[in-house]
């Protein structure tokens, strides 16, 4: 049995899942740019869930495709004890976040924290019991409303 690749998706919805740090890094890679508002975060406590509704850069066909696609996408992170914030103005439901990257520190037996980097040094940190993030795409792909990909500087 062979690892997945970014080719393998071919343009079909994702539907991923990360129990370790190494799957993390995939699924980071693939939210990086990703925007949001903070109404698109919700903590549901009593499930020990954190979910993010994101529009997510399409990048897995290994090309930036012209003008850039991006998909809405649901992030859960599951075993979740609780939820922090920096940088971000919870009452303020229609500020758009920018996903920088999702990082995983480990705590002790499996425990740890899921943090979600923002850009403008935000952050949400999730205290998670154990590593368990899943990302499926939920709408079909569009044209990014930019018309062009982001520029890091690279």
């Amino acid at each position: 049995m062979t690892d997945a690749r970014f080719e393998d998706a071919g343009g079909a919805p994702l539907n991923l899942g990360a129990m370790d740090p190494e799957d993390l890094q995939v699924l980071s890679a693939l939210l990086q740019d990703a925007v949001l508002t903070v109404g698109d975060v919700a903590f549901q406590k009593r499930h020990q869930r954190l979910t993010l509704l994101v529009n997510r850069l399409r990048r897995e066909d290994g090309q930036h495709v012209q003008p850039p696609e991006r998909v809405r996408a649901l992030v859960s992170v599951e075993n979740v004890l609780g939820v922090s914030s920096q940088g971000v103005a919870r009452e303020e439901r229609d500020t758009v976040l920018s996903l920088l990257s999702v990082d995983f520190e480990p705590g002790e037996e499996g425990s740890g924290f899921v943090v979600f980097t923002l850009a403008g040094d935000g952050a949400l940190r999730a205290r998670v019991e154990a590593l368990e993030l899943r990302l499926r795409d939920v709408t079909r792909p569009y044209r990014a409303v930019s018309g062009r990909m982001p520029d890091h500087g690279d």
